[in-house]
């Protein structure tokens, strides 16, 4: 069966078997059967020694599944007839017990009917009453046994190598699905903290170019206001830094946003409000709602053209609602969907269970609601 491989230790430890104990009967001079007892033992000895190095060679270097079957089954015939203790007959299970893993069960049960019928078809071709000799009603019965437990041997095998396969299979589908979870919050995370401090230092930088002659004051206090821009950037890789590290720190959510509406220029001009205790929110609703709210600022700024943003947020026991109102352009929120950045906050949101909704149209400002629910994960 595919991805499935016979039991290694089985058929080299029921070689070794038949070898000592025809060897056995050999050296006690136990041996009555046709012909020279020195020549079938040599041929009995070689019949086995090409058993081994098929195994070997099948466990090195996997071959085609028949020719390997009709090899193993006349190397098997081989040691059956040569062998006088008559040992050699329990080999037969192997081959429905290798069929079981090369081709499946229902070959394997055919090649299990097989044997006994082949060994009942010697019985009646040879002296009649056989059925009355208790040596060979006993190998029947064994032989019978032999077969019923090898094909079940190899049905707990298979079993066991399948669960084995879908579970390694089920965690590679893990790790890929982590390694995707984690690229899309690293995307997010840049976006967020560098995109939004990018964004800041381009429009101070322009705002120093335009007044480097007709104001150089106000040029002087963009380029400051770019090179504060630079030192949060650097902040904000650190902390994603300590991150991947796994020693971020939890977030003070009203200083962030009072930060937030901080930088740069005085337009437009910000005011936050924050009522509620942060306890019982977890890091990660924390930093969804900051931001969430750094998006929205982002955009007022560098989209929006507004003059005044409110950001309003209400901690509550049961959940947490972030609302972002600004009176500039406008926008059809259907055709931003796409944009990175409001990608990256819905997906922010869902991973903790909360909505998103925006309010908007062109020419009439924009008003984005975030609600969390309290999930103290952190």
């Amino acid at each position: 069966m595919a991805g499935s491989v016979p039991v290694r230790w089985v058929a080299p430890l029921l070689y070794g078997a038949v070898l000592a104990g025809g060897l056995y009967h050999a050296a006690a001079d136990l041996d009555d059967g046709p012909g020279p007892p020195l020549w079938r033992t040599a041929g009995f000895g070689a019949a086995l020694a090409a058993l081994f190095a098929l195994e070997e060679t099948v466990r090195r270097r996997p071959a085609a599944r028949l020719p390997v079957m009709l090899a193993r089954a006349a190397l098997i015939g081989a040691v059956v007839l040569l062998d006088a203790s008559g040992l050699s007959q329990v080999l037969i299970v192997l081959l429905p017990f290798t069929a079981y893993f090369a081709f499946g069960a229902a070959t394997a049960l055919a090649l299990a009917a097989l044997c006994p019928a082949g060994l009942l078809t010697a019985y009646m071709v040879g002296p009649p009453g056989w059925y009355r000799d208790v040596d060979r009603v006993n190998d029947l019965l064994m032989l019978l046994v032999g077969l019923v437990l090898a094909l079940a041997m190899a049905a707990v095998a298979v079993g066991e190598q399948r669960a084995r396969h879908a579970l390694q299979e089920y965690a590679d589908r893990v790790a890929e699905l982590s390694a995707a979870a984690e690229r899309n919050r690293l995307a997010r995370d840049l976006h967020d903290s560098l995109g939004h401090h990018l964004t800041a230092m381009s429009v101070q930088l322009e705002m120093a170019s335009e007044f480097r002659t007709r104001d150089p004051e106000a040029a002087r206090e963009a380029v400051d206001e770019a090179r504060r821009s630079v030192t949060l950037a650097l902040a904000d890789v650190r902390q994603s830094v300590r991150v991947l590290r796994g020693q971020a720190s939890r977030p003070a959510l009203a200083a962030d946003l009072a930060a937030l509406a901080r930088e740069g220029d005085a337009r437009p001009r910000i005011t936050v409000e924050v009522s509620g205790p942060e306890d019982g929110y977890g890091t990660a609703e924390l930093t969804t709602l900051y931001r969430a709210a750094q998006e929205a600022v982002t955009n007022a700024r560098r989209h929006a053209r507004a003059s005044r943003v409110t950001v309003a947020l209400r901690l509550a026991d049961e959940a947490a609602r972030l609302v972002v109102a600004d009176d500039g352009r406008g926008f059809v929120p259907d055709a931003a969907d796409a944009g990175y950045g409001l990608l990256g906050m819905r997906e922010r949101v869902q991973l903790v269970a909360g909505t998103v909704h925006i309010d908007s149209s062109p020419g009439a400002g924009t008003r984005l609601t975030v609600t969390v629910p309290r999930g103290g994960t952190g």
